[in-house]
């Protein structure tokens, strides 16, 4: 085992600067027996470290090695198994239980004695050590401890030591001296001893010489320590005088202490006085204001607004934790409680009769703006209110039930005022657009109230009325039920157009105003969306994007003071939307066209309000109102597309121009100048796309029904007008439309005057069709004049039927006839008695033609020339 041991030093412990104190040869119980060894080693490097080390045989050699180490400071019981009977079993227990069984039981007790040694020394852990004797544990008196420790650690480190490198030095130099040392240990060993025997005596004689000097040495300590002695009476008399120094000092010290926290106490009591009495008094002058203070003068306004706002600062201080217990505090707080009530009750006082008293004031100028269609001026009174825009701020951030009684007082006396103001202003403006107060009674119009009470028989009255003033042509062909576009003079239309323009410039100033005031007077604040997103609530009516109120969702999405402006606007205007749909109702009773015209202003004011504040009253309210107008407008494309269906025409006389192709013409010519630069440009091209194909549907309709005028008649001159029309007013979204009419006309052109010229030459149009007829069959051209029908005899007596006189006379006929079928509104008989010419010459040249294929060398002509035809057409139209 010795060997062992110190080859595991050599190859294992001294390369890790660790020192070998104990080892035994163990296996893991219960296991196959795979023998190891466990290690206790120390570092020789301070700070010591104990480890235990387990240590194997190499399976592929001679040699050990390293495999697991433990710190002894973790190592928390040794369990020996039995302190009376030996066993070689122990348990280690580190972070998990390790059982041993050692090869022999003298081993096992060596190595726990080692580690109870090392652990005493080194680690001083508590460390259970169960089932040991108390043998091996060495235990003694307290004061023997430690040198047993010592000496039983100095036992094992005595058992091996290695040499250092200068005992190695001096061995060898020893060893080269005596040459023998090697060869013959013995009689080296015996030289050394006798060496060592003379060093010995030499030391005995040294002792014994140096005797005398200890002797001296030894008395010169005594008188040290008489010395001492002494200095311990003296200190120890010092100490005594002292001591009642220190008694006194001690009672000074806790007087200045005492001193010192009293005055500390004094600052801090000073500190807390000066807080309550900087941030709770409230002087005289703030008191007085607040009790007598004017509140009609701007400074007692003033006045009062700094008392009010000082009272608040001191009602608002933050207290320390005690100062509401103190009697004082609770007195002035009650009497800020007392002045705030008072000073509220007084404000909220006065500013009710501001509010009557401006109802007062305002009603005595409305008499004068009842005759001009002007709104009153609310300015000065908001100018004289916004004064006491800071002490409303006051009261809602002190009294808010008296805020809100004020907020509803507000809104009731402007609500009435508002009515009676807006109202009479609506009576001016439906006054202006019907005329006179008589006229305005046809439409509904009584009194000086301004109430609309048209009803079904008003309109009916106006519709008849309306209808005896149309066009004599239009009124025997159609019933319409409505004013078109056409009944009313330009000048009427305009000025409803300035009525109406006026009427909402006058609105929206006035309402961008109120509620501009609403929001600085009390204080709530405008949370403005950005100009260019949506509104907060649409409706989608034939894909235009109209402003709808009281969208849930934009509701959730605004703060509660917007809302609040949101309410009290439309409690103070609710006369405003009714109103408008009142005098939108008339002007759609006056003339439906008057929709073109308010859609375009009312889109106009709407996108206006809409980049000021999407979510205002103004926008969502006028948004309302264009919901109203876009419907009447729709009303007015679905009344003429449903007046085109139910035209009825005259089987007695011919068609001409239809009525409801010449009024597209105009609707097309007046939203023309009405919609320019409008915002809502697509709603009238979809309204065109709708009126364009009514009227293609419709042309055709009334073409197919006609009896007195040929269809291809009807369609060319009706289509011929469209094309004029859309030509003229270049209306970029019926591009297509226009080119779809030019090609109905050139067609139905060119059918009437084939089917025309086919009458004049009729027999001669019928042989030559023969003729094709057989070349079609497969007859050779020039085989052709050997058949019976077709020979050259037929040929000329055909050809003899139609002289040059003959055919001049069926022109003339043809030319009566054409005059007849066509109307003079269209002006095209020219154009299609050229068109027939040039038809007439190509029928010419293709019947010569075929007279040449098929006929050749005959010598059979016609008995007129193109020349001669030219001169007929000529002629005739001259005499005509």
């Amino acid at each position: 085992m010795t060997a062992i041991k110190h080859a595991l030093q050599r190859d294992i412990f001294t390369p890790n600067d660790e020192r070998l104190l104990s080892i035994v040869n163990v296996c893991k119980a219960g296991k196959k027996k795979r023998n190891c060894f466990l290690c206790a080693t120390v570092t020789t490097e301070r700070p010591v470290q104990v480890n235990v080390v387990k240590v194997k045989k190499s399976d592929k050699g001679d040699f050990y090695k390293r495999q697991t180490a433990w710190v002894l400071r973790d190592l928390a019981v040794v369990d020996a198994k039995d302190a009376i009977k030996e066993n070689p079993e122990f348990d280690l227990h580190f972070e998990k239980v390790y059982k041993w069984v050692a090869s022999s039981i003298a081993e096992k007790n060596t190595f726990i004695s080692c580690i109870w040694k090392l652990n005493q020394r080194y680690i001083r852990k508590k460390i259970d050590f169960i089932n040991v004797s108390s043998q091996l544990l060495e235990e003694s008196v307290p004061s023997g401890e430690n040198q047993n420790v010592a000496g039983g650690d100095e036992e094992v480190v005595d058992e091996y030591q290695e040499l250092n490198a200068r005992e190695e030095q001096d061995i060898e130099i020893m060893m080269e001296g005596c040459e023998y040392a090697i060869s013959n240990a013995e009689a080296f060993a015996d030289k050394l001893s006798r060496e060592l025997q003379v060093l010995d005596g030499a030391n005995i004689h040294s002792i014994m010489a140096s005797e005398k000097q200890v002797n001296i040495l030894m008395k010169l300590l005594d008188e040290a320590l008489k010395e001492v002695d002494q200095i311990e009476v003296k200190l120890s008399s010092y100490e005594e005088m002292l001591q009642s120094v220190k008694e006194q000092m001690d009672q000074i010290s806790e007087s200045n202490h005492l001193i010192h926290l009293s005055n500390t106490n004094n600052l801090k009591l000073l500190s807390e006085i000066e807080f309550l009495v900087n941030h709770m008094d409230l002087a005289k002058g703030h008191i007085k204001a607040l009790q007598e203070g004017d509140l009609s003068s701007s400074r007692g306004i003033e006045a009062c607004t700094n008392a009010a706002d000082a009272l608040l600062q001191c009602m608002s201080v933050t207290l320390q934790p005690g100062h509401e217990m103190l009697h004082a505090v609770k007195q002035q707080q009650q009497r800020f409680s007392d002045l705030r009530e008072q000073f509220a009750r007084r404000l909220a006082s006065h500013l009710n009769n501001v509010f009557v008293q401006q109802g007062h004031d305002q009603s005595s100028t409305l008499a004068q703006h009842s005759i001009e269609l002007t709104l009153p001026n609310h300015h000065p009174f908001h100018r004289d209110l916004l004064r006491y825009a800071k002490l409303m701020e006051w009261l809602k951030n002190t009294d808010y039930g008296k805020y809100e009684g004020l907020t509803t007082n507000y809104m009731d006396y402007l609500s009435r005022l508002y009515d009676r103001e807006i109202k009479d202003f609506f009576e001016v403006a439906k006054i202006k657009m019907t005329g006179a107060t008589k006229e305005g009674k046809k439409f509904g119009l009584h009194g000086s109230s301004g109430k609309l009470t048209g009803s079904t028989s008003s309109l009916n009255k106006l519709s008849v009325q309306s209808s005896g003033n149309r066009r004599s042509q239009s009124s025997s062909l159609l019933d319409m039920g409505n004013m078109s576009a056409s009944d009313l003079d330009v000048a009427d239309r305009t000025k409803f157009d300035k009525i109406f323009e006026q009427v909402l410039s006058e609105l929206e100033p006035l309402c961008l105003a109120e509620q501009d005031f609403i929001s600085k007077f009390f204080k709530l604040q405008q949370h403005l969306s950005i100009p260019g997103t949506p509104m907060s609530d649409a409706e989608e009516v034939d894909g235009g994007t109209l402003s709808r109120a009281h969208n849930t969702a934009g509701l959730q999405s605004m703060t509660s003071e917007n809302h609040m402006i949101r309410q009290m606007m439309i409690k103070i205007f609710r006369c405003v939307e009714p109103e408008l749909n009142h005098l939108i109702a008339l002007g759609d009773k006056i003339d439906s066209f008057n929709s073109l015209y308010m859609l375009v202003k009312m889109s106009h004011h709407v996108w206006t309000a809409q980049n000021v504040d999407p979510t205002s009253f103004l926008s969502t309210t006028l948004g309302n109102v264009l919901v109203t107008v876009k419907r009447n407008f729709d009303k007015c494309i679905s009344n003429q597309i449903k007046q085109m269906e139910d035209v009825k025409i005259s089987k007695k006389s011919k068609v001409g121009i239809l009525p409801f192709v010449a009024e597209f013409e105009e609707f097309a010519a007046l939203a023309e100048s009405i919609f320019r630069n409008a915002e809502r440009r697509g709603d009238l091209d979809k309204a065109y796309l709708k009126l364009i194909r009514g009227v293609f549907t419709n042309v055709e309709k009334v073409a197919n029904e006609s009896q007195k005028t040929p269809r291809d008649v009807v369609m060319m001159e009706n289509f011929h007008h469209i094309f004029a029309t859309l030509s003229r007013l270049k209306i970029s979204c019926l591009e297509a439309e226009k080119k779809e009419a030019k090609q109905k006309y050139t067609d139905h052109l060119q059918s009437y005057v084939i089917y025309s010229l086919g009458q004049p030459l009729e027999k001669l149009n019928h042989f030559f069709e023969g003729v094709e007829a057989r070349v079609a069959q497969g007859v050779r051209e020039e085989e052709v004049s050997y058949q019976l029908a077709f020979n050259k005899q037929e040929l000329r007596k055909v050809i003899k039927e139609y002289p040059g006189k003959e055919v001049k006379k069926g022109l003339d006929n043809l030319y009566k006839k054409v005059d007849k079928h066509l109307c003079e509104e269209e002006n095209l008989l020219q154009v299609v008695w050229h068109s027939m010419q040039d038809e007439f010459i190509r029928q010419y040249k293709h019947f010569e033609g075929l007279i040449a294929r098929c006929y050749p060398g005959s010598g059979i002509t016609m008995e007129f020339t193109i020349q001669d035809i030219l001169d007929y057409f000529s002629s005739i139209a001259q005499s005509h």
